[in-house]
Parts: structure tokens; C-alpha cells; sequence
């Protein structure tokens, strides 16, 4: 009596197999109708069960294809070129020397700025700029436009700490020379004799406190000079600053001369 060949299912492919290879095998006795109907009944079970695997065709026969893994690979993102670093835009020349110092200056020249400046914070904003662009602190080949704007900040700055350069410079702006013009001269006695009598007490000074009245009442000229060229400027009268800054040019000489004075050194005062 044959006994009935027991089946189970794969559970790598979800096949059914026959627990022996006996009915697959061509046996060695004489094939019964019984027999060959059960073989029939097996594998019509094993193709169905095929056919309803819900595994791929490649995971049922138990191999992938080369292609069916270069699928499933996820290859890593490729890096996307960083973006260039963005380039502040140009700044715009300056167009006057007031806009070196935007935080000293932030109005600009008169009439919307005004003609005394706070000199102790023009100084330390230069220094702040002089520092930032100093040569020494770009590449070789921005070396050339720092020293150039290195010498602008210091031109500017040397132009807009003295009064009389100051005044100046703003009747350059307005077309006006005074600098370089030394027919202009101021014809007031009271003037001449303050100038002489400050010469009179350069000379005899043993000691430069000896100089300190002469310091005090010459600086209290200049306030008074920068407070007449805030009007005249404030109001576009180009005359009156004209004159003022003739003036001026007598005070400042005396400051410079009482400034460098030194024991036994001639005094010059240029005017």
C-alpha cells in the first residue's frame, strides 16, 4: 500500500515541496493509475502556489538580478556646489571728505551739518578706520586700493581737524580759494595788535606754562570764529565766511606757534 506523500509549503519561496523526492522520482516499479493521479494532483498544487506568490519572480526562484539591485540602491546625494559667497555691492565714492566719518558726521557738511566738529570723536573714528584699512591687513593684490583709501581717511582727517582747512575746504567747495591766496588779508587794527602782542609773549616765554594765558585767550578766538563761520555757512553767505576764514588763519597760526614752541627757538608767525 503506498502512503500518501506529505507536502509542505517553502517558506523561502512559497512553493509547495514534497517532503520526499520519491514522487518526483521515476520509480523502479510499476506505475499505478492511483499513482500517476497523485502526481498530477502535486504538481497542479505546486504551480498554483507559484503563481500566487506575491514575492517578485527574481526572490522566487531564489536569485536577484544585477539590475534589480542597482534599483534598489540608493546612492548617496551627490554634494550641490555651495553658492558663492555673495559680494557686498560697491559702495559709493565719497563726495565729500565728511562721508569718511558717517557715525562723527552723519549730516554731513553745512548747511546740514554743522562747521564745529567734536574733535575727539572724529580722532577716534579715525583711528577705528585706519586700523580696518590699513595695507598691512589686505592680500597683495588689494594692497594698492588700501594705500590709496588709507591716504584718503588721512587727508580727510587732517582737513576736517583743523578749523582753517576746515573753512577752506568748504569755500573750495563753493568755488571760493582762500588757501592759496595771499592777497587776502584783514585790515583791522584790533586783529594786528592781538597778533604782535601774542609774537611779543612767544619770545619772552622762559617755560612753555608761561604760554598758558596766551593758549586759553587764543582758543577762545577760534570757538569764536567757528561760531561766526556756523552762521555764514548755515545762511550760504560766502563773503562773510570768506573773511572769517582770513581771520582765522591769524588764530590758528598762533596756536601752531605756542604749540611748537621750544626754548630758544625763533618764533614765526605766518599770516
Amino acid at each position: 500500500m503506498l502512503r500518501p506523500a506529505a507536502a509542505r509549503v517553502c517558506g523561502r519561496c512559497g512553493c509547495l515541496r514534497a517532503r520526499r523526492a520519491s514522487l518526483l522520482a521515476v520509480p523502479t516499479t510499476t506505475t499505478t493509475t492511483t499513482t500517476v493521479r497523485m502526481r498530477a494532483t502535486l504538481w497542479t498544487g505546486i504551480s498554483a502556489a507559484a503563481a500566487s506568490s506575491p514575492l517578485p519572480a527574481q526572490q522566487t526562484l531564489g536569485f536577484s538580478s544585477t539590475a534589480t539591485r542597482a534599483d534598489l540602491t540608493t546612492a548617496p546625494p551627490s554634494p550641490s556646489p555651495s553658492p558663492s559667497r555673495a559680494q557686498p555691492p560697491p559702495q559709493p565714492p565719497p563726495q565729500t571728505l565728511y562721508d569718511y566719518f558717517p557715525q562723527t558726521l552723519p549730516d554731513g557738511p553745512p548747511p546740514a551739518g554743522h562747521f564745529p566738529i567734536n574733535t575727539r570723536a572724529l580722532r577716534r573714528e579715525f583711528l577705528r578706520l585706519q586700523a580696518a584699512h590699513h595695507p598691512d591687513k589686505h592680500p597683495a593684490a588689494h594692497k594698492s586700493r588700501a594705500e590709496a583709501h588709507s591716504s584718503a581717511i588721512n587727508h580727510a582727517y587732517r582737513t576736517l581737524a583743523n578749523p582753517l582747512l576746515r573753512a577752506q575746504y568748504l569755500l573750495s567747495l563753493r568755488g571760493v580759494d582762500v588757501a592759496t591766496d595771499e592777497t587776502l588779508k584783514v585790515d583791522e587794527p584790533g586783529l594786528l595788535a592781538a597778533v604782535l602782542d601774542a609774537h611779543e609773549a612767544i619770545e619772552e616765554a622762559a617755560a612753555a606754562h608761561d604760554l598758558d594765558p596766551l593758549r586759553e585767550g587764543n582758543e577762545a578766538r577760534i570757538r569764536q570764529s567757528e561760531e561766526v563761520l556756523e552762521r555764514a555757512f548755515r545762511e550760504d553767505d560766502v563773503e562773510a565766511a570768506k573773511r572769517e576764514a582770513v581771520r582765522l588763519r591769524y588764530w590758528v597760526n598762533i596756536r601752531e606757534s605756542v604749540h611748537d614752541w621750544e626754548e630758544g627757538r625763533p618764533v614765526v608767525l605766518q599770516h
